[in-house]
């Protein structure tokens, strides 16, 4: 008697396809932070007459708020991921930005009071940084452990985890920078409320798109091996986890902080250094055009990044890229003065984008992978989360500190006549942040570790052995209710599953398939 297969083919996202689900989101939080340098200038040019509007303090803190509230929703979301699960803090970090991107395109105060209305986009820019913060401990880290699937090829992993996360952070910064100025080319600048709001709206649109492959996922293997998700806050081997992780941890915590101290404000105040070198005068187009171009300049240096990180390893990358671009920084500094003039923009543009570009060669692409693979799977996403807040903390510094650089050399320029009005004051800040890739450079090639291939597996057997010889119960590990592994990576991933009805003749069948296997 012949046997009867029936196929059932479960469509369902492959092991690479899996990874982009899950770090894709970034991309909002390079649209959202980026994003604040035109609403900014456009917020700025409306209402510059407001009474009562202070619109220093105010453009300040519409920069730094989204950095302050993805700070909180690092560290919450870091326990969550870890307590509850990477899929939890995925699905709701979606709906989060979501919500607040489209409440922040229609703040509105009460009778229709303009101040009313800032200090509501104020609250909701604060909020929305919350669920972008919510993706790093979830999302980049689920991403992370996927790279580690059996089934990725070998020399990709470190690639395929940057082009999921800090590659579709870029692309927002540069879609951000694009989506303001297409918007005033159909509206005008007559019509710059518009502008401002549809910019912020659109901001909706790029969560959505995972949300639907979000929702059909499972956890990643390692979490389901290696959770302490059943071990209660008493038991929680903290003091050993400290003994162990707390210098790498501070060591990439510092790392990171110098980095998104001296890239993130660059990159929101883009358009605000655009308009000085191009004048006053020169439409509003002129000036978002230019910060489309500058932000173009993240894109060779993230991809050339992804594409040597597992060949150089991201340490030595790392390390490299910084000293590259702090040398280039202080030759930009150094002639700022001639670059940063009308006459010579398309030569500042080549400059500046080319400082950000090496940043992103090495921190941009390395500094991720180094705080999602460090550690073990056991308590990830608080580490990564602690370490991200470590460097949003230096975003968030980076904002008010800029300003106070350039503020602080005006100053200087009247005791001493060495600053002069104009350019030369701007480049402040270049020579802080080349000193500062230094420093960077010093602190990763010394206290940081190289991640190898299949770092986090070898780092999750460590970890074991590390807490058993120290009495703790590893038989706590793990999820204990999720099912077989095997049989829920099957279902994920598309493979066929095969129902099998027969006789006592399906041996011979079932010889012949194993023959041919």
């Amino acid at each position: 008697m012949t046997d009867t297969v029936q196929v059932t083919h479960r469509r369902g996202l492959g092991k690479v396809g899996l990874i982009f689900a899950c770090g894709t989101a970034l991309f909002s939080d390079g649209y959202q932070n980026g994003v604040t340098g035109p609403v900014n200038t456009i917020i700025k040019i409306i209402y510059k007459d407001t009474p009562g509007l202070n619109l220093k303090q105010y453009s300040t803190a519409f920069s730094s708020l989204v950095n302050a509230g993805t700070i909180v929703g690092m560290l919450l979301f870091g326990v969550l991921a870890d307590r509850i699960g990477r899929k939890f803090g995925m699905i709701a970090a979606t709906f989060i930005v979501v919500v607040f991107a489209a409440l922040s395109a229609g703040a509105y105060g009460a009778g229709g009071s303009i101040n009313g209305t800032l200090a509501a986009l104020l609250a909701y820019r604060f909020l929305i940084g919350i669920g972008i913060g919510a993706e790093y401990p979830a999302g980049s880290v689920a991403a992370a452990e996927n790279t580690e699937d059996p089934g990725i090829k070998s020399g990709t992993q470190h690639m395929l985890f940057a082009l999921a996360t800090d590659v579709m952070i870029d692309w927002g910064f540069v879609f951000s920078a694009f989506t303001p100025l297409v918007l005033l080319w159909i509206f005008g600048e007559d019509h710059l409320r518009i502008v401002w709001r549809g910019s912020l709206a659109l901001g909706t649109i790029p969560p959505l798109l995972v949300l639907y492959w979000r929702l059909r996922m499972h956890e990643p293997e390692r979490f389901r091996k290696e959770a302490m998700k059943h071990v209660g806050w008493k038991d929680y081997p903290v003091w050993l986890i400290v003994k162990r992780y707390w210098l790498r941890s501070t060591a990439i915590g510092l790392a990171w902080f110098i980095y998104d101290f001296i890239t993130w404000p660059l990159g929101i105040y883009s358009s605000t250094i655009t308009t000085t070198v191009v004048g006053d005068s020169a439409p509003l187009s002129t000036s978002f055009g230019w910060n489309v171009v500058i932000n173009l300049f993240y894109i060779p240096g993230c991809m050339i990044g992804a594409m040597l990180v597992d060949k150089v390893k991201p340490r030595m990358l790392m390390s490299i890229a910084l000293v590259l671009q702090a040398i280039f920084g202080f030759a930009m500094a150094a002639a700022y003065s001639y670059f940063a003039t009308p006459e010579h923009i398309a030569g500042f543009t080549v400059m500046y984008g080319i400082f950000l570009s090496l940043g992103e060669v090495g921190p941009g692409i390395c500094v991720g992978i180094l705080a999602s693979k460090s550690s073990p799977t056991a308590f990830r996403g608080v580490f990564y989360g602690c370490i991200a807040a470590i460097s949003k903390v230096g975003a968030f510094a980076g904002t008010w500190a800029f300003p106070a650089i350039v503020a602080s050399l005006t100053a200087f320029r009247r005791r001493s006549n060495r600053f002069p009005p104009g350019p030369k004051q701007n480049s402040g800040p270049f020579w802080v942040g080349s000193g500062l890739c230094i420093l960077s450079a010093l602190i990763t090639f010394f206290f940081i570790p190289e991640i190898p291939e299949n770092h986090m597996t070898n780092e999750d057997i460590k970890f074991r052995e590390y807490l058993a010889a120290n009495g703790f119960d590893v038989s706590l590990l793990g999820l204990k209710d999720e099912g077989p592994i095997e049989s829920r990576i099957a279902k994920d991933e598309g493979e066929e599953v095969a129902d099998v009805v027969g006789d006592a003749s399906s041996k011979e069948n079932e010889k012949k398939g194993t023959e041919v296997v």
